[in-house]
């Protein structure tokens, strides 16, 4: 069986499926280059390389290369990031900035997602991420002329929170002085459910013209 392998497919020919299986290779890689049946592949191989890509074999090399890999992933995420970045930015350098129904638009989509809708009631804003806030009451400054009296901020926290640094964070965050925060509500610790603490809270805005939110709504749809 052996002898006639050989003179089927040369001498090259082994030669060179020996260094493919000697470098780690299935006998089912070896058989896509050279149609060589697994069989003859292990009469050839099987007892010079009988470890070569056994479990054992197959997990040390694995162990050995995930260092190396997970370098290359991160440096291929780092490259799509920047060119993500890079085309991202070349986007933004077309927007119409100086147009103010751009900002509207923003606007009214965002409060179309997390505004209040209830008919006769204020301009009312909620989130729980401090950039999204501070997004918000930036373009409703940016939009409209707001009366900063008329600005009024209520945050809900958890147990654990230093109610004094919350409002202080807020209150920077949104460029609204504490004395317009409302009361402050705190949830009580349950035994069953786990809270995050990571957030600082739910901020609530709320702007007393019924009138800015109907003209936002209407934008919106």
């Amino acid at each position: 069986m052996s002898i006639r392998s050989y003179k089927r497919y040369g001498d090259k020919v082994k030669k060179r499926a020996e260094e493919l299986r000697k470098g780690g290779k299935s006998y089912r890689e070896i058989y896509e280059v050279f149609k060589i049946p697994k069989s003859t592949l292990s009469t050839w191989f099987g007892k010079k390389y009988p470890g070569v890509f056994d479990k054992k074999a197959q997990l040390n090399h694995l162990e050995k290369i995930r260092p190396l890999a997970l370098k290359v992933l991160k440096k291929e995420r780092e490259r799509l990031d920047e060119l993500l970045k890079k085309r991202v930015y070349q986007e933004i350098e077309e927007y119409p900035f100086n147009n103010i129904g751009f900002y509207k638009s923003i606007l009214a989509i965002l409060y179309w997602a997390e505004g209040g809708k209830y008919n006769n009631s204020p301009v009312n804003f909620a989130n729980t991420d401090p950039k999204l806030a501070k997004l918000f009451i930036t373009l409703l400054r940016k939009c409209y002329k707001v009366d900063e009296d008329k600005l009024r901020v209520r945050i809900h926290l958890h147990y654990y929170h230093n109610i004094k640094k919350s409002k202080k964070f807020w209150s920077s965050t949104l460029d609204v002085p504490i004395s317009q925060f409302g009361k402050i509500y705190i949830k009580k610790r349950s035994k069953t459910k786990k809270f995050r603490k990571n957030f600082m809270g739910i901020c609530f805005i709320r702007y007393h013209s019924n009138g800015m939110r109907k003209e936002i709504m209407e934008l919106a749809y």
